[in-house]
């Protein structure tokens, strides 16, 4: 499980490798972009099972950290679902691969 560390906040979110993989794609080409927008995802149960949310501008730095070495092979059509979401008034909102089994993520401070 890797995590992406938010700006100076202490916060982290733990995500599979592979998960994070396609959302670092996806954050990036939003913030090379200059768009700033919301991230969303749904917590698992081992943090209290609801919902959280952060705002993502190019001011704001983010590390993703990999616990694997190895990069991951891209899926085109989940690139494809989370970038159209990151494209909406909502902002992206993390959703598993299709026809994989991602586990949901964890937020911790």
């Amino acid at each position: 499980m890797g995590k992406i560390l938010y700006g100076e906040s202490g916060i982290e979110v733990v995500f599979d490798d592979r998960a994070m993989a396609h959302l670092q794609l996806v954050i990036g080409a939003k913030l090379r972009r200059r768009e700033s927008f919301f991230f969303s995802w749904k917590d698992d149960a081992s943090v209290g099972d609801g919902r959280s949310s952060i705002w993502l501008d190019s001011s704001i730095p983010l590390y993703f950290r990999y616990s694997g070495s190895k990069p991951v092979t891209i899926n085109r059509e989940w690139l494809d679902i989370l970038t159209l979401s990151a494209h909406t008034a909502q902002g992206l909102q993390f959703t598993g691969e299709p026809n994989g089994d991602t586990p949901a993520p964890r937020s911790q401070v």
